[in-house]
């Protein structure tokens, strides 16, 4: 039995247009129920008629999600590992993949438990708020927090469900995830009056089954004795470069975060309501990397079992359908953003200020689209064949480009110094990522 290949195409079968969005569209649909899930959260609170858990709600989730990001890399490198195992045959090493991913998770998850007091600490000194709001979001994490063992194992599960093309099983994850967090949200707030802490119960609830969920999808694997054939498991060499690849896209993320940091904390000091006109754009980028992503996770997974059974020419056509099918989501969205651009500015912000500070920087977002693509879809790319040293030193560059742009652009041009300072980034990422893509080429023989 072939847990790799279960339920897939063979890595040596001609890539489809039909391929490429039977992995794709169960993705973008999964990212259109993420926001939604925010929303429920904050009406839910709402309902209490109070400002205070509002803001709780909202400040506990940022932090830990923040610190469960900083394992994000487990999603990505599990992907570009397993896909490239699959696309081997190495069923051993897919098994043991998964065990190492999970080993990783919940190591994570139980390192965050443990030393939740300093982080909690050090996370409100960074983001304080008033006595009550960080009283109340304190509440809400001391209960969420326990999940994170199943919140950063998932990072892990669906990067080898996806790896293996099984991405309907994530949106199956997501939707029941989110799903059940709205049901028992409404249970527990409105029906029980639990408040703050009812929203932390059904976040923690909902994490924990969906972990549970993902393992099921996993059977396959657990049926094989090779997920605890523990000699591969730790396999010193693997785990090493299993490591290596995870800290080069730590890295790399890291870089990313740090640029998008930087770019809220200069806005901030162009006035508030730069500041908020920024935020409110900043909205339309995820939107469209919501959009691209269920592409760009295509391209890794495509990519990286081409490149595991060394077929050049199925690696390129996966790199070129996938892409082309990016440049289409990329070239939709500007127009979309050209068309109603401004009804959504005036639907996410009521001021009127806001309103016309958002509008006088709209270009720059249609124009982010295009700017990006590349940068997006050549990041999955990357990622499937797990080229992640490039993945990091092109981060570099472009992240020193962007700082040495600002620095000139920003004294003389203001915020639209700083959005064009984001935009060369982008360019300049695509652009070096490009350069380096033969070198992928050639790794596949």
């Amino acid at each position: 039995m072939r847990v790799a290949n279960k339920g897939v195409s063979d890595p040596r079968e001609v890539v489809t247009h039909r391929r490429v969005l039977n992995i794709a569209i169960p993705i973008v649909i999964s990212n259109a129920t993420v926001p939604i899930l925010g929303a429920v959260d904050t009406g839910v609170v709402g309902q209490l008629g109070l400002a205070a858990p509002i803001g709780a709600v909202g400040l506990g989730a940022i932090i830990l999600t923040a610190l469960y990001w900083v394992f994000g890399f487990l999603r990505m490198g599990t992907v570009g590992l397993t896909s490239q195992a699959a696309g081997n045959d190495d069923t051993a090493e897919v098994a043991a993949l998964l065990t190492r991913g999970l080993l990783i998770g919940v190591g994570a998850g139980a390192l965050i438990v443990a030393l939740q007091i300093p982080l909690f600490w050090a996370s409100f000194s960074l983001a304080p708020g008033s006595a009550e709001v960080e009283g109340l979001a304190r509440q809400y994490m001391a209960i969420r927090v326990w999940s994170a063992p199943a919140a950063i194992s998932l990072y892990a599960i669906t990067g080898w469900l996806i790896a293996q093309e099984r991405t309907r099983a994530v949106l199956v994850i997501q939707v029941w995830m989110n799903g059940l967090n709205i049901v028992l949200d409404l249970w527990f707030v409105l029906g029980l009056d639990w408040g703050v802490q009812g929203v932390a119960y059904a976040t923690f609830l909902a994490e924990w089954s969906g972990a549970l969920l993902g393992l099921w999808f996993c059977r396959a694997a657990f049926a094989l004795p090779d997920w605890r054939n523990w000699v591969q498991v730790f396999d010193r060499p693997r785990w090493v470069h299993m490591m290596r690849v995870n800290t080069d896209i730590l890295i790399r993320s890291l870089l990313l975060e740090a640029m998008f940091v930087s770019f809220l904390f200069m806005g901030s000091g162009l006035g508030d309501v730069t500041l908020a006109a920024n935020q409110v754009l900043l909205q339309f980028l995820m939107i469209t990397a919501y959009a691209l992503d269920g592409f760009a996770f295509a391209a890794e997974a495509l990519v990286g079992r081409a490149l595991g059974a060394r077929q050049r020419n199925v690696l390129r056509r996966g790199a070129l359908l996938t892409s082309g099918w990016g440049l289409i989501i990329c070239v939709l969205m500007t127009f979309a953003f050209a068309a109603a651009g401004g009804p959504i500015i005036d639907l996410m912000a009521k001021a009127p200020e806001v309103q016309d500070a958002a509008r006088s920087y709209l270009p720059y977002m249609i124009a982010a689209p295009l700017a990006g693509c590349a940068a997006w879809m050549l990041d999955g790319i990357f990622i499937g064949a797990t080229r992640s040293r490039d993945m990091r030193n092109m981060m570099a560059i472009s992240f020193a480009v962007y700082v040495v742009a600002a620095l000139i652009l920003v004294p003389s041009l203001g915020n639209h110094g700083l959005w064009l300072s984001l935009l060369i980034s982008f360019v300049v990422r695509g652009i070096t990522l490009g350069l380096r893509y033969p070198a992928l080429e050639r790794a596949a023989g």
